[in-house]
């Protein structure tokens, strides 16, 4: 049991901590609710992703850069299919302390493309 829960853990924890390390840059309160479906169904590779939220937010970049955890989390929800990549983006996203935070991480998912 903690076996299953150990990965989504991670990666929750990593998805959030970025949301966190954005929020050190200052980029302010989202207002609406965040639109998950970038997230769950990326193409962006690691790379790519970490290239764009360097790109809107060195700050949140060199957090996250700082962390083997954000990284290890991250890397994970990139790397699994978007039925477990939707129930971690729906846990992170209704946890009330990191909805300030997720529109730099949302912007980054629907910029990576081009990274």
């Amino acid at each position: 049991m903690i076996k299953l829960w150990l990965p989504r853990l991670v990666a929750a924890v990593g998805v959030s901590a970025v949301s966190l390390g954005v929020g050190v840059g200052g980029l302010g309160v989202a207002s609406a609710a965040p639109d998950l479906g970038p997230a769950i169904d990326t193409t962006c590779s690691y790379p790519q992703f970490m290239s764009a939220l360097s790109a809107q937010n060195p700050e949140a970049d060199r957090v996250f850069n700082s962390s083997p955890v954000l990284r290890s989390g991250l890397t994970q929800f990139i790397s699994a299919g978007p039925d477990k990549r939707r129930e971690i983006a729906v846990f992170v996203a209704a946890s009330p302390m990191f909805q300030p935070y997720l529109g730099t991480i949302e912007q980054a998912f629907n910029t990576c493309n081009g990274f």
